[in-house]
């Protein structure tokens, strides 16, 4: 009996420090939490690149978003903006965003809360000081908050921000027409996309999938009478 019972009250702990990890997938899940995966502005879409800064894939990014006259969010990892931080005054310079997506790439259901404050600590404190002022949203590795983490995030003064349609340029098997597809096809006003502006965690070269998409995803988004802003 007392073995059942432990095993039980292990089960709903694992159960409930993995429950907002849901949320990636799930908008009654996101809705419970008070996560937020839209934007309020009308005829307005959020575009946002996640893991880099990344010296080939960011420059080339930035150019197709100049090209198309279009803002961005861009969540940064730590510890690549320690590498190029040049590469954030730029997104800074051009109008765009920044945000925050750790300082690591890890998941943060294999972190312990210690670990987790840490990261965000560290990984706040890089970027700012790259960008000239603190970053305001905050996006898991992956999408997949902890309880703890979440808990962090908004203590730190971050707010999370999840997304509504995602290209899945990561993939090996994708293409620049399939990513535009993925994002293109039946646009609403108030989603939040997400793309990836580097490979420092995906297969080499996919964020020239990513670049060479993304005239075709701002055609799209001009026909559905749609504007790409940052978050």
């Amino acid at each position: 009996m007392i073995t059942r019972s432990l095993a039980a009250l292990t089960t709903g702990a694992a159960i409930a420090h993995a429950a907002p990890a849901a949320a990636a997938v799930s908008a009654p899940v996101r809705s419970l939490l008070g996560l937020r995966a839209s934007v309020g502005r009308p005829a307005t879409v959020a575009l946002t690149f996640d893991d880099g800064p990344h010296p080939e894939g960011t420059p080339a990014v930035l150019e197709r978003l100049a090209e198309g006259g279009a803002l961005a969010t861009f969540f940064l990892v730590g510890e690549q903006v320690e590498r190029r931080p040049d590469l954030v005054a730029e997104i800074v310079a051009a109008g765009h965003e920044v945000a925050l997506h750790g300082h690591t790439h890890r998941g943060h259901l294999r972190l312990t809360p210690r670990a987790l404050r840490e990261d965000l600590r560290r990984g706040a404190a890089v970027v700012g000081e790259a960008a000239g002022r603190p970053p305001a949203l905050h996006r898991p590795p992956y999408g997949l908050y902890s309880a703890a983490s979440l808990v962090l995030v908004r203590r730190a003064g971050l707010e999370p921000l999840l997304w509504s349609r995602h290209g899945r340029d990561w993939s090996a098997r994708a293409s620049d027409r399939s990513i535009a597809e993925r994002l293109g096809a039946g646009l609403r006003t108030g989603e939040v996309l997400l793309l990836h502006d580097a490979d420092h965690y995906a297969p080499a070269g996919s964020w020239r999938r990513t670049a060479a998409a993304l005239p075709r995803v701002l055609e799209a988004l001009g026909r559905a009478g749609l504007e790409a802003r940052s978050a």
